[in-house]
């Protein structure tokens, strides 16, 4: 029976939890997830844990933050004046903002804090600091 090797190309259904539970992703109501192992489309530690499975096994891995999104960078929060915000923006915390930067790429933001004059927002991955669980099962190995 052939098992996931680095280099394979998988197909796997997954649910993705935090450790209290709540689910943050799930392929179960989409078509499943397909990705080559070693390219870095994922984070490192789902990939590792999904090494050696078979398919039709089922398993759950538990992801450090330091093999999923790393751990909240402080230089990645940034102050702005409110001036600087397109008018028809009213600023809370949590909303997502996006910027776009001298290349022409989009960076996410989250509003983290709104002061009088300014907010400060958060560019740190929503799940960075975070440790993952995820139910995993493979379907297809190539």
């Amino acid at each position: 029976m052939s098992q996931v090797k680095e280099n394979d190309t998988v197909k796997v259904h997954y649910t993705g939890k935090l450790e209290d539970g709540q689910i943050f992703d799930s392929s179960l109501e989409r078509e499943p997830l397909e990705f080559t192992l070693g390219q870095g489309q994922l984070i490192p530690g789902f990939e590792n844990g999904i090494l050696n499975m078979s398919v039709n096994q089922k398993k759950t891995i538990h992801i450090p933050s330091a093999e999923a999104y790393g751990q909240v960078q402080d230089e990645l929060f940034q102050e702005i004046p409110k001036n600087d915000l397109p008018e028809d923006i009213k600023p809370e915390k949590g909303m997502g903002l996006v910027s776009r930067t001298p290349d022409g790429s989009d960076i996410q933001l989250v509003v983290s804090e709104v002061k009088e004059e300014s907010i400060i927002v958060d560019a740190n991955h929503p799940l960075a600091g975070k440790d993952l669980i995820f139910d995993i099962e493979v379907l297809e190995i190539k």
